[in-house]
């Protein structure tokens, strides 16, 4: 069991430290130039897709692969994670994020104090902010992007990793769908659809970053819930 949880805690410090890695440090906005360089929003979404592809080939196979509490929970309501097995999941997730917050916390204050005041900032998620292209999303509309992006990343989970699917392909099926959903939704809440990516950057942040943070656990899990019991019961194929 030891040896799921520290695959667990290295996938998702891996997925936290490359994707918000990526936005914090390699998608800017040039003060002399005044224009966006780097890797742009296209760029982050792809590094979010890649830390979770390379991590379900590295440690996949040891524990799974979830690197996110909303896909556990919605592998177990899809019956193929066992519930004795949820909370030391969630613990390891959420401490993997946190360790990787934490360096980038420590990476971004060696160039000098960083400001945090703005939303979104440290790659933190948000709602009723209008932090890209000037427009601003309601509390309703994160909700239902965040609930329905999640349920359909655990239903592509879950059909590229079924039994009767090529498990060889399962790992870029998973990336290329994370970076999908970040292409849809970095606009509308910084992405979270997984608790612990959210919970660790709040952390650092604090302010507004912790108090909408409620809704960037409950949206993605009760998303994840859906998208296992949707597959499970009306996609699945019956051995």
């Amino acid at each position: 069991m030891m040896k799921k949880l520290f695959a667990e805690f290295f996938g998702t410090f891996w997925l936290v430290f490359g994707g918000c890695g990526s936005a914090l440090f390699a998608s800017q906005i040039s003060p002399s130039l005044n224009e966006q360089i780097g890797i742009l929003l296209l760029g982050v979404s792809l590094a979010f897709g890649l830390t979770v592809l390379t991590m379900a080939y590295a440690v996949g196979h040891i524990s799974g692969g979830h690197f996110n509490p909303a896909v556990s929970f919605g592998l177990m309501a899809g019956g193929r994670f066992p519930v004795r097995d949820l909370a030391p999941y969630i613990v390891a997730q959420c401490f993997g994020a946190i360790a990787a917050a934490g360096a980038l916390y420590v990476i971004a204050n060696s160039s000098g104090t960083p400001d945090f005041s703005a939303p979104g900032a440290f790659a933190t998620n948000f709602y009723n902010a209008p932090v890209y292209f000037e427009r601003s999303y309601s509390l309703a509309a994160a909700f239902l992007t965040e609930f329905l992006l999640t349920a359909f990343f655990l239903i592509i989970i879950m059909g590229a990793t079924d039994k009767h699917a090529n498990g060889k392909f399962a790992g870029i099926a998973i990336g290329l769908a994370l970076t999908l959903i970040h292409l849809i939704s970095i606009p509308i809440t910084n992405t979270s659809v997984n608790p612990a990516r959210s919970l660790s950057q709040a952390i650092f942040v604090q302010g507004n970053a912790i108090s909408q943070l409620w809704l960037f656990w409950v949206a993605p899990i009760l998303g994840g819930i859906s998208g296992g019991l949707i597959y499970k019961f009306l996609l699945q194929k019956k051995s």
